[in-house]
């Protein structure tokens, strides 16, 4: 057994732990992150607002993406949203789908 398989069945247990607390808490882990972000907000005086927005954002996604994992072990980098049609994150994520350009005539 290698030590990346060896790792991996270590950390296990550990996903799952995680992602049952996600589904049970997420409510509670989102309002947590809200109020963080109008606590940092108020103390910046609303400098940093839109990338406090955006990591809060960030962050909440993240514990959507634990509470749906289940365990699943086929998740991963590059496997959830916003993964390209080769199952890799693109450079741009805001991009949007990858379309052929028109035909020329």
């Amino acid at each position: 057994m290698g030590l990346l398989d060896n790792m991996k069945a270590k950390l296990g247990p550990a996903r799952e732990k995680v992602s049952d607390l996600a589904q049970r808490h997420g409510g509670q882990i989102g309002q947590g992150l809200d109020r963080a972000a109008k606590v940092v907000d108020e103390k910046t005086k609303g400098k940093y607002r839109d990338k406090i927005h955006a990591g809060t954002d960030k962050a909440k996604e993240a514990v959507d993406r634990l509470a749906h994992q289940g365990g699943d072990a086929g998740t991963g980098p590059g496997t959830g949203p916003g993964a390209g049609p080769e199952g890799r994150g693109g450079d741009d994520p805001g991009a949007g789908p990858r379309t052929p350009p028109p035909p020329t005539s």
